[in-house]
């Protein structure tokens, strides 16, 4: 089965050589998503809060552009620079998914594109 690209103007464009999303194997990959408001193709202000908030619309965005809910992500991993944040980060993202939650990685960085404060990327299950 050849892989499909999955692409929504519900979720921020490509800023990159890359697919929002990628249908392989009975599997979508979704590319890393950051609190870029589709409307306006700028990063959310608010903080760290708006921005999780606003990943998770995205995510969800990408899913949907798929046929697919929340409940078909079986891992993601979560991106943030300011691991003082996690709690808040944490408190957010288990409203986006709910029990049994996917598996998870959640790793500190330096830096996100266009400054941003959290990413999170998703691999969801086609069936």
């Amino acid at each position: 089965m050849p892989n499909s690209v999955i692409s929504t103007k519900a979720a921020p464009a490509a800023i990159g050589p890359y697919s929002q999303g990628v249908k392989s194997q009975g599997l979508l990959f979704c590319s890393g998503q950051i609190a870029i408001d589709p409307a306006t193709g700028s990063l959310v202000e608010g903080g760290i809060e708006a921005q999780t908030k606003r990943v998770c619309e995205n995510v969800k965005a990408l899913l949907k552009a798929a046929g697919l809910e929340p409940s078909s992500v079986v891992k993601t991993t979560v991106f943030i620079t300011d691991m003082n944040d996690f709690p808040k980060v944490n408190e957010i993202y288990a409203s986006c998914f709910a029990e049994p939650f996917p598996a998870r990685s959640c790793v500190g960085v330096a830096s996100l594109p266009k400054g941003a404060l959290v990413e999170i990327e998703v691999v969801a299950s086609l069936g």
